[in-house]
């Protein structure tokens, strides 16, 4: 009798902790927000993505390391993590002096010139012109150089948005580096983990991912942007030689990007890494590869779209009637453990 009641009480306790464990998953699977693709061309055309249990949401809250991702173009058609900042060795990054890594995944550096603009992405409904600021020390050919703001114009109406590293001596982790403009005027983004601002129509949306100095630019069906203020540090002025003086720490941008669709005739200092026809004159085996084009690319201001090789026409051509490249941009981030990515291992 006591063995049987022992069996009973086994069976009772395995079946509350299998109640208890499937109940959990369903809570789970709840909570995790889903996003249906809706671009008919995609390999994912109408499937519903659900985000993992890790990264539950597109927008976190307020101390998350990771936010939910739904690449539409991706075959697999499942939603993945990515980091909530700029991965510096991801494709569609731009960081450093600038050193970028292209739609093709090469790394290639442009420098520029200081206090001049240049267009990074170009094509026909969206453009992003980016400032460079800089130094050249004495006895130097060239400006060593950083992005220190980007410019947005997109949509039929050709609107307008930028953001801006603000100038700064001494660099101090508890003040906001980062100035938002929308058509002109200065947006007010409360300070704080998660903050939202997006204008009437929901043409653009910009949401912290930390409490000051990174955001995530959203322009819903074209780019994702992740943006970052940093400083030129002491270590890396005596890296690289920079000469940085005194009164300036040299703010400046990391940014990446993640483009939800371009034409085959995008164009730009990192736009036309994309196309298929694409040809990188980066030369391989080289520490720096260092590219040009800025006659090409070069705008006369930060929201300006003419430049010699730019296709923006101010959304006037039929976005339908354009052929689409098909992206697959797997967001690699090594920083979250050995397999971050959709059949891919991150390597140390």
């Amino acid at each position: 009798m006591k063995r049987d009641l022992n069996c009973i009480n086994g069976l009772y306790i395995g079946l509350v902790v299998v109640i208890f464990a499937c109940t959990t998953i369903v809570q789970l699977d709840a909570a995790s927000e889903t996003k249906t693709c809706f671009q008919k061309k995609s390999p994912c055309f109408l499937k519903k993505q659900t985000c993992p249990t890790q990264c539950p949401s597109f927008s976190p809250p307020y101390g998350s390391t990771k936010a939910c991702v739904v690449d539409c173009f991706n075959p697999i058609c499942r939603a993945t993590c990515r980091n909530r900042k700029p991965n510096c060795n991801g494709k569609g990054s731009a960081c450093l002096d600038p050193r970028f890594i292209g739609g093709d995944g090469i790394v290639f550096y442009f420098h520029g010139k200081r206090n001049e603009h240049f267009a990074l992405v170009s094509d026909v409904d969206f453009q992003v012109n980016a400032r460079f600021i800089g130094l050249r020390p004495s006895g130097r050919t060239r400006d060593f150089t950083w992005i220190q703001s980007l410019g947005l114009i997109f949509g039929p109406n050709s609107k307008t948005f930028s953001l801006e590293a603000t100038k700064a001596a001494k660099w101090d982790h508890q003040v906001d580096h980062l100035r938002l403009s929308f058509q002109g005027k200065e947006i007010s983004l409360l300070k704080g983990d998660a903050s939202v601002w997006s204008p009437p129509g929901g043409y653009i949306k910009i949401e912290r991912t930390s409490d000051i100095n990174s955001v995530l630019v959203t322009l819903p069906d074209i780019a994702e942007i992740w943006a970052n203020v940093v400083p030129v540090t002491k270590k890396d002025d005596m890296i690289h030689k920079y000469g940085r003086p005194e009164n300036d720490c040299f703010a400046h941008l990391e940014v990446q990007f993640r483009f939800l669709r371009l034409s085959q005739n995008v164009e730009g200092v990192l736009g036309r890494t994309y196309r298929e026809d694409f040809e990188n004159p980066a030369k391989p085996g080289v520490a720096m590869p260092i590219v040009g084009g800025e006659d090409k690319y070069r705008t006369i201001s930060l929201l300006e779209t003419s430049c010699t090789a730019c296709v923006y026409s101010s959304g006037s051509e039929s976005l339908e009637k354009m052929e689409r490249l098909l992206l697959n941009q797997n967001n690699v981030d090594c920083t979250g453990g050995s397999s971050s990515g959709v059949g891919i291992f991150c390597k140390k």
